[in-house]
This record gives structure tokens, sequence and C-alpha cells, in this order.
């Protein structure tokens, strides 16, 4: 590897407000949202997953999306971009009466996993996301590809199946595509196969990349991903997340400590290391359960005196 085939930048998209908050089974409040979210956009992310519309039966934690979104709209509307995520048409709508700058819509690559996630098959779920489409107008809609690598319930899923939904979902018109390792259980010789078949097929296209780290993967996946002109990331403060119907799924790649790990390569993310390590400390406070190598060094180092 030289430094060379690396990119001088990546743009880190911080998921722990929506992918983060719903993997707590405690109420998180309001005002204490509010207050995470509002210093998180201020570590110098460009762009936000802020909430989710889901039905509050089925997950409770995510029942103040208005409330949010309506602040987040009032504070950094024009200076961070803030993205939804929707499972129907009838989150879209919801969503779109808060005026988000972009929809995310999800479903799976593996059609277990989606059946599982959404009740629906791919071609449902397709279907479904060309209504959404037909209601957004102005609004950036945006897809997540989930288990586009590997799937707790099938495992290994092929390239190609990844690529037949891309092209399904771009001939409806989303702008933005994300490919997840939902389960964090992708290694980066499996990444790097299914990437290559994404190169080819769709060029530059600016994907991004969900990468969770439930065997330790995240950070080499990174590199490899970096190394092949993928440069947009998924990361979530203090390594909260988890799928809740992907089973064995851990939490996502803490930001911490990818702004660490670019910072290390010489990658500029434009995020402040300083200011998402304080959130982290201050979501511990909170009872939240932070879970990230940069997180866990900062505390050894406040009780030992990592000199030498």
């Amino acid at each position: 590897m030289t430094r060379g085939s690396l990119p001088s930048r990546v743009e880190i998209r911080e998921v722990c407000p929506r992918d983060g908050f719903q993997s707590v089974k405690e109420k998180i409040f309001t005002k204490d949202k509010i207050a995470l979210i509002d210093a998180m956009a201020e570590t110098g992310v460009s762009v936000m997953e802020v909430t989710s519309f889901v039905s509050p039966k089925a997950i409770p934690q995510m029942s103040d999306a208005s409330e949010v979104m309506t602040h987040f709209n009032e504070r950094w509307s024009g200076k961070v971009k803030s993205v939804v995520l929707v499972p129907n048409v009838k989150g879209a709508e919801n969503a779109l009466k808060v005026s988000p700058d972009s929809l995310n819509f999800v479903l799976s690559a593996s059609a277990s996993h989606n059946r599982a996630n959404t009740r629906r098959t791919i071609e449902e779920s397709l279907a479904e996301l060309k209504e959404v489409k037909s209601l957004c107008g102005d609004v950036e809609l945006g897809l997540s590809v989930a288990t586009s690598f590997q799937c707790p319930f099938e495992g290994a899923i092929s390239p190609d199946a990844v690529v037949n939904i891309v092209e399904k979902a771009m001939e409806i018109g989303v702008g933005t595509v994300t490919l997840a390792d939902t389960i964090g259980t992708c290694d980066p010789v499996y990444l790097s196969s299914t990437l290559s078949q994404i190169k080819k097929v769709f060029g530059d296209y600016p994907f991004f990349l969900h990468l969770h780290d439930t065997h330790g993967m995240a950070m080499v996946n990174t590199m490899i991903a970096m190394e092949m002109g993928f440069y947009r990331f998924d990361s979530a403060t203090g390594g909260l997340g988890g799928c809740p119907f992907a089973p064995g799924a851990a939490g996502n790649s803490a930001t911490e400590d990818m702004v660490n790990f670019f910072d290390r390569v010489g990658v500029s993310s434009g995020v402040d290391l300083e200011r998402v390590l304080a959130i982290a400390d201050r979501m511990k406070t909170m009872g939240l359960p932070v879970n990230s190598h940069m997180s866990s060094y900062r505390a050894g180092c406040s009780s030992l005196s990592c000199e030498g």
C-alpha cells in the first residue's frame, strides 16, 4: 500500500442519533437526544442521520422523531445535511412534514433479512421505494442496502444480488446508495470481491459504506475500501448501534475510532476527534453503552500515567 492510493479526504455521516439511539432499550429523553445531536453537529460532520420515522410500537425510542427534526431544522438547517430513515410510505409521509434534506429508505439484499426487517419481499420493497420516490418532490431519496455482504440467516450474499438491487433503485431515481455490512462479519477479502463488482458496474458512483465492527474488521475494511476509491462512510459516536432484526449484530464503527484512524493515515475527515471523545464521555455519564477503542484508551489514560 502506498499513501498515494488513499483519498485526500473522506466524508463521515454521523448515524448515532438514529442507528445508535434506536438500539438503546432504556428511554433517552428528547432533551438529552437534542443536546447530544447539537454536540455531534459541532464536531465538523457535514451530514447526519438525525432520526427515523418508524412505528413507535416497533421502535419506541424513535417516537419523538418530529420533535427532534423540528429542532434540528431550527438550529442546523443549511449547516449540516439532515437524513432521516423511512421504512415505508407512511414513514415517508410523516417525515416529509418536517422537511428533512434527505430520506433514506432501507431494504435488504438478503430476502430472509428483508422479510424479518420489513415484512416484505425484496420486490415489494422496491415497489414501495418507487412509491416513496413519487412523494419526495425536491427532497433527495437515498437507499441503504442492508446485508450487502453477509446475512445472519443466509450467510454470504452474492455481489450480483447487490448489483441487481442497486440497478433497479437507480432506475427509480435514488440519489444516494449505501452498502451496509449490517452484522459486521464481512472480511476484507469478501468486501473487496463485492466492491470490485460494484466498481465494474457503477464506476466512480459515490457510495456510502456502513461497516459494523462485530468481528473487529471495520477499520481494515475501511482501508481496503479507500484503496478501491470509496470515500464516504457511516459511523456512530460511542460505537452505539446494532440491527434489532439481525441476530448477533454488534455496534457501528465508532466515530472516534474512525476519525483517529483517518488522522493516523493522513486522510482528512474534517471532524474534531477531541470533540467526539468529549461526547462519548458525556454519553457514558448518561449510562449509554459506549464501546470504542479510543474511548476506552482515554478512560485508561485518565487513571494511569500513559507516559513512555
